[in-house]
This record gives structure tokens, C-alpha cells and sequence, in this order.
């Protein structure tokens, strides 16, 4: 063999070696088969499991509830010498429009409330939920026009918005406690798991049709930024004593 055709074996083999590719054997005998190697790899750099249709309605009351209690505390702060800055309860009420109404609430109205009245299940339910989806759309107009400095000054419209935070509170707790335990488990069974996960995926591309490129994620980082201005960001001090 000459001094070039060994040169360029030994730079083959190096290649090979650094990309894990070499192994022992007679010369043309075929790799040993790498199908549970491949199979551990691919487990190992999975992420978590996909997040179903109901899951995914769930953990988004989470994110409500959460701007329900920037709203308790935007309402008390208002009875008080020092109430909340204007910005604050409209950035709520703008969350609340934007990912409550305009998103999950909507996606309700398209895909679960149909599918539900269309099998005959949960129509009594759905009439009220129907009910306080608009009343909460009205309470949401008439705080984002009252969330103004100006009005913050005056007494009498302080204690009128806390009244339209803490009915907006009283009613949506109840309603998203109905949903997760007497809507959302009528609605899956009424599919087969295959057709649950396609569901599941088609709900997470209207997220993002719906909400952008932030989705789920961008909603959770604004509501932490709106717990911080009103001072409810600690969850140790819920804490009982």
C-alpha cells in the first residue's frame, strides 16, 4: 500500500472514530444494529408528555384564576388609601379579554359547547355558562373603562369598579369549577383517545392562531408581571398561620 493510500485510510478512520461510527470486525461485516440505542436516545431527549384537550382548557383556568386574584387584590387596594395603579387593573382586564374571552372562551363555544349539545349532554349547564360568558364580557368592558387615573381619583367610581372586579370574581370562580368537573369530563368521553390527541393538537394551533407565537407560556409571564405590581407575587405569604 503506498504511503498516500495509507495516509488517507488512517484520515477515514479518524473521521469515522470521532463520529462514533467505527467498529470491530472483519472487513465489510455490517454495523450491530443500533434500534435500542436509538430507541434510548430518543427517550432520553423527549420532553414531557403532550398536554390533552381538557388538560389544556384546565391549565388555562389556572391562568385566570390567577388574574382573579390580581383582581380580589386590585378591588380591596381600592377601598383603601392606596389604591392599585390604573395600568395594573387594566392589565388584568386586558389579559382577561384577551386570553379568557377572545381565546379560551371562544374555543369553548366552537368546540366543546357544539359537541356536548350535539350528543344531547350537559345542555342545562351550557345554557348558564353561555349566560355568564357574556355577562363577564360586559363586566370586562365597563372595567377597562373605568381603569383609568382620572377615574381612580373619584371615591364614587373607585368603589363602583371594586364591585365589577369582585362580581367578575364571584362568578367566574364558580364557572371555571363547573367546567373542569362536570364540562370537561363529559366532553373527552365523548371521543376516543386517537381522536382526543388530534383534538388536542388542533387546539394548540388555534393557541397560537389565537394568542401568537408567546401562547400559553406569554400569558403565564404576564399574569406573573401583574401579581408583582399589586403586590400578591409571594406565595408564601398565602400561606395559614
Amino acid at each position: 500500500m503506498s504511503g498516500n493510500s495509507r495516509r488517507r485510510q488512517f484520515l477515514s478512520v479518524t473521521v469515522l472514530a470521532g463520529a462514533g461510527l467505527v467498529w470491530s470486525g472483519s472487513a465489510g461485516a455490517a454495523p450491530p444494529a443500533q434500534g435500542k440505542d436509538k430507541d434510548k436516545d430518543k427517550k432520553e431527549k423527549s420532553g414531557p408528555a403532550e398536554v390533552n384537550a381538557t388538560e389544556d382548557l384546565m391549565r388555562e383556568h389556572g391562568v385566570i384564576r390567577r388574574t382573579l386574584l390580581v383582581y380580589e387584590a386590585c378591588a380591596s387596594q381600592l377601598g383603601t388609601g392606596s389604591p392599585p395603579k390604573a395600568d395594573a387593573i387594566g392589565g388584568a382586564a386586558n389579559l382577561i379579554r384577551r386570553f379568557a374571552e377572545s381565546y379560551h372562551e371562544r374555543l369553548e363555544e366552537e368546540q366543546v359547547f357544539p359537541r356536548l349539545e350535539k350528543a344531547g349532554k350537559q345542555g342545562e349547564l351550557i345554557r348558564v355558562l353561555r349566560e355568564q360568558h357574556a355577562a363577564g364580557r360586559k363586566l370586562t368592558e365597563g372595567i377597562l373603562k373605568s381603569a383609568t387615573a382620572e377615574a381612580l381619583r373619584d371615591e364614587g367610581k373607585r368603589r363602583a369598579l371594586a364591585a365589577s372586579l369582585q362580581a367578575f370574581v364571584r362568578m367566574y370562580q364558580p364557572h371555571a369549577a363547573r367546567e373542569d368537573t362536570e364540562l370537561f369530563p363529559a366532553f373527552h368521553a365523548l371521543y376516543t383517545e386517537a381522536e382526543f390527541d388530534e383534538l388536542g393538537e388542533r387546539f394548540e394551533e388555534r393557541e397560537h392562531q389565537l394568542l401568537g407565537s408567546g401562547g400559553f407560556e406569554g400569558a403565564v409571564a404576564e399574569v406573573v408581571q401583574l401579581e408583582k405590581a399589586v403586590g400578591i407575587h409571594d406565595l408564601a405569604a398565602f400561606t395559614a398561620r
